[in-house]
């Protein structure tokens, strides 16, 4: 069972991110402050979860979350900077549109710029053990899809409305063949799927 947040004496915001991993679109991120008696029975880490049951989870976050707040960073800057630190001013620019300040943040994963002057935690897998970061990596997955799937619109070769810029097989081969888009992120290593293929098959 997930606890709500990290610590109970300081108002806390959950933040995680989503599209790290990607070949293109941003990276997105959200912040989100839950109230202490806050249930929701199946909200845990939103790669658990399916596609249905992560928008129903989004309704009733946005709904009843104290503050919660959504942000990006475009692939053009993401290039700039790199996938890191891309992140990490996706998660300030998140938690500078809450319309309530936290006091304490609890941050997915091992790294974190500080922000401003909250403190903040590191923790390791939190989206399944805190239910602030988990509503946040609903947050950030559901917003992200929705922008990939309308984007894919314009692109549809890559099929991005199936794989929202993973690198699947059919994504990396569409890139290889005809080109990267705009949304591309042109310093990610796009590897030929056949080069894969043939090292599993040696392996």
């Amino acid at each position: 069972m997930l606890l709500n947040c990290y610590q109970q004496e300081l108002l806390e915001a959950g933040c995680d991110e989503a599209g790290r991993g990607c070949l293109a679109g941003p990276v997105f991120a959200a912040a989100v402050i839950l109230p202490p008696d806050f249930v929701a029975g199946i909200l845990t880490d939103s790669k658990q979860l399916n596609h249905q049951q992560r928008n129903e989870l989004r309704v009733i976050i946005e709904k009843e979350a104290i503050a919660w707040a959504v942000a990006e960073v475009d692939n053009i800057e993401i290039d700039k900077i790199n996938i890191l630190n891309a992140s990490f001013l996706a998660m300030h620019r998140a938690i500078e549109k809450l319309h309530v300040k936290p006091q304490y943040l609890s941050i997915d994963g091992n790294r974190f710029k500080k922000y401003a002057d909250i403190p903040h935690a590191c923790i390791v897998k939190g989206d399944g053990k805190y239910l602030n970061i988990a509503a946040a990596s609903i947050l950030a997955k559901t917003h992200r899809d929705e922008f990939m799937a309308r984007i894919s619109g314009e692109y549809p070769l890559y099929q991005w409305q199936q794989n929202k810029g993973y690198p699947t097989v059919v994504h990396r081969t569409a890139a290889i063949e005809h080109g990267l888009s705009p949304y591309h992120r042109k310093t990610f290593n796009i590897s030929d799927p056949q080069l894969n293929l043939f090292s599993e098959i040696e392996g």
